[in-house]
């Protein structure tokens, strides 16, 4: 028999969900047949659903050596760090993603990912020990797709990723702001409230009916308006896949370069002029407003992220300044 104490890093969650991401090795069904006779919580039987909490004993009726077979390696692999800081605290690690980089792998990529990158500059710096954390490992409260830059934040202890991971869905305490380029001449703030459904077969978000899809809201307010080209700000009410770019291509406003919902010439002077094949979208700034504990500190704290070169030099070629209405946000 072997007892494990419950950590404040695997405490809050299932005891069957416990056991999927201890037992790495363990299929399904054997998970569910330890429960029924080879696990004690506190020294009684448990149900598959009941809730871990802090110092509760787990006797788990195996040998030592038949645990260590179930349990995979704890190191995670590391990759070469591209990522900056914009914010740190023992609870929270926000980080400045660049282009290209996907926040988690994917089939094609499992090693060079944010995530690992963050892992790995966690446990240089010795606030994330893999070898003492049996299911915990700092993961990403938001995401942002490969070619979106910008700021991503992490938790760094499974308290802080829950409740903030929570925090985000409910919307009032955490504001994600963007800025992006995007073809024509957006002249006032406005409002996009849609339903939004995901066309698996495309890999796409479309707006639907009322009665269909889920609820998106983004607002856009104009900073530099051009005739032919606008820089924006767009502040997410919601958080759907595509959100942004389906939405602003919707209204007749599609973001410089963006191949899966832009414009076709709009695209190609894009490629011609800036050598883009992708939308320029940049997570550019977070403030934070109602935090509760133990997050209350955070309260009216607004973290940003510099603007890509890249994103620099699109504003001035597309957006001349000859070429703008001198509308800015606010107007």
């Amino acid at each position: 028999m072997v007892n494990l104490i419950v950590t404040e890093n695997e405490a809050g969650q299932r005891l069957d969900r416990f056991l999927k991401k201890y037992l790495k090795r363990a299929s399904l069904s054997m998970i569910y047949k330890m429960i029924r006779k080879d696990i004690k919580l506190n020294g009684k039987r448990a149900k598959e659903d009941v809730m871990l909490s802090v110092g509760d004993t787990l006797s788990i009726y195996l040998t030592e050596e038949r645990l260590q077979e179930l349990t995979a390696a704890a190191l995670k692999k590391t990759a070469r760090r591209q990522f900056k800081i914009a914010y740190e605290d023992d609870n929270l690690l926000v980080v400045e993603k660049p282009w290209g980089l996907l926040t988690h792998g994917d089939a094609h990529e499992k090693k060079n990912t944010l995530a690992n990158q963050v892992c790995g500059y966690l446990q240089e710096q010795g606030t994330y020990q893999p070898s003492r954390e049996r299911t915990f490992t700092p993961s990403p409260i938001n995401r942002l797709d490969r070619n979106t830059t910008g700021l991503v934040m992490f938790g760094k202890n499974a308290e802080t990723l829950r409740l903030m991971t929570r925090l985000i869905r409910e919307r009032d305490y955490i504001h994600k702001y963007y800025r992006t380029i995007v073809a024509g001449n957006f002249q006032k703030m406005m409002v996009f409230r849609d339903r939004l459904e995901k066309d698996e077969s495309r890999n796409q978000s479309v707006v639907v009916g009322a009665s269909e899809g889920r609820e998106a809201v983004t607002n856009v307010w104009p900073l530099v308006s051009g005739k032919q080209f606008s820089l924006v700000e767009v502040g997410l009410v919601t958080g759907r896949t595509h959100q942004i770019r389906v939405h602003l291509s919707h209204a007749g406003y599609p973001l410089a370069g963006d191949a899966k919902y832009g414009k076709k010439s709009v695209n190609e002077r894009v490629r011609r002029e800036l050598g883009l094949t992708t939308q320029l979208l940049h997570a550019c700034r977070l403030e934070f407003e109602n935090m509760p504990p133990p997050f209350t500190y955070l309260n009216g704290k607004k973290i940003e992220a510099e603007v890509p070169e890249a994103f620099r030099r699109a504003e001035q070629k597309l957006i001349q300044k000859n070429d703008q209405s001198g509308r800015k946000r606010g107007d």
